[in-house]
Parts: structure tokens; C-alpha cells; sequence
């Protein structure tokens, strides 16, 4: 029994080791500074039930489903009221638009990607942070975690076209919190690169 105990809890730490970089980098998308914490709490979780675990091959993204879950309660403890979210402003919006009228760099052949070009990884780590969760963790999820759709919708339990819907209303809101963050940072001067 103890023989069995101890394989089972190597297998464990080898999973656990070639799955950490992967699991950072979604905690780092999902809560931010609080990142370690929800790894901490996903692999101590995680370890506790991996007798459970029938199909080690399934490890990856039994994994990856705690730490979402993980990331899902730190954010909910973390959330004291509701956030306010402009839902109309944040469909009329479109970013194409706003650069091509507000024109921020005037002698650009390429103002869109001059624009893009401004915000730097830490840049887009803040703009993500200020969408509410529930919008967050889809973008993220499928946009810089490269997973579909429907895998985002299984690690969420939630409905693919509930997931479809918060993606396409995350988009929005993230060009809108994009444009926002460009003008409190001084990102629409002309040279303002870093």
C-alpha cells in the first residue's frame, strides 16, 4: 500500500512539475498578483484528489480545470459589489473606428499597428485586469491560452453559446478599457513607445 502511495505521488510531482509554467501563466491572466496563491491552492487541491484520477493522460487538463476553479473562488472572495459594466457604450464602441477618427498619429501609414505597437505585455496584462472576471477568464482562456471555445466552456461549466456570448461582450469591453488606458497612460502621443 505505502509502495503504491509513494508511485502515485511521484506521478503526481511530475505533473505537477511539467504543468507549473502553463499554470502560472493562466493564474498570472486570471487573478494577477494573486497567482501563486491560486496555484498553491490548485496544486494542493489537486493533490488531494489525484487518487481519483483514473486516466493520467487526463492530468494536463484536470489540472488546468482546478486552477480556472481555483482562480473563479479567489476572485469571487475578492469581489465586495458587483462591478458596473457599460454594456451600451461598450457595443457601440469599436476601436477601429475611434483610432481612425481620433487619429492619434497623424503622419502614421500604418495607425492602427502604431497604435497597437504603444502597449507593452504589462500594458495588456493591466487592460485584461480591469474587465469583470466573468469576461476576463473566457478572453483569456481562448485568446492567450489558445484553448477552444468549448474547452473554455468545459473547464467553465458553463454553455458554448454562453461562453460564445461573454467572449464577444469581453472583446468589446476590452478595446473599450484599451482606448481608455492608451489616454490615462499617454499612450496617444506621437513617439510615446517605450
Amino acid at each position: 500500500m505505502q509502495e503504491i502511495r509513494t508511485r502515485r505521488a511521484e506521478e503526481f510531482r511530475r505533473l505537477a512539475r511539467e504543468q507549473l509554467p502553463r499554470l502560472y501563466s493562466i493564474a498570472r491572466a486570471l487573478v494577477g498578483e494573486d497567482a501563486e496563491d491560486a496555484v498553491q491552492d490548485c496544486l494542493l487541491k489537486a493533490f488531494q484528489g489525484y487518487g481519483r484520477l483514473h486516466d493520467t493522460a487526463a492530468g494536463p487538463a484536470w489540472l488546468r480545470k482546478i486552477l480556472v476553479n481555483c482562480c473563479r473562488d479567489l476572485g469571487r472572495s475578492r469581489a465586495r459589489q458587483p462591478v458596473q459594466v457599460r454594456f451600451d457604450e461598450a457595443e457601440d464602441f469599436s476601436l477601429y473606428r475611434k483610432i481612425a477618427y481620433e487619429d492619434p498619429f497623424p503622419y502614421s501609414d500604418s495607425l492602427h499597428l502604431d497604435f497597437l505597437a504603444e502597449f507593452g505585455n504589462e500594458d495588456v496584462r493591466a487592460v485584461l485586469m480591469r474587465l469583470p472576471e466573468l469576461y476576463r477568464v473566457p478572453l483569456v482562456l481562448v485568446h492567450m491560452e489558445g484553448f477552444l471555445a468549448r474547452e473554455a466552456a468545459a473547464m467553465l461549466d458553463a454553455p458554448l453559446g454562453t461562453v460564445l456570448a461573454r467572449l464577444h461582450r469581453g472583446r468589446k469591453l476590452f478595446e473599450m478599457q484599451l482606448w481608455e488606458y492608451a489616454e490615462e497612460h499617454g499612450l496617444l502621443k506621437e513617439g510615446a513607445s517605450r
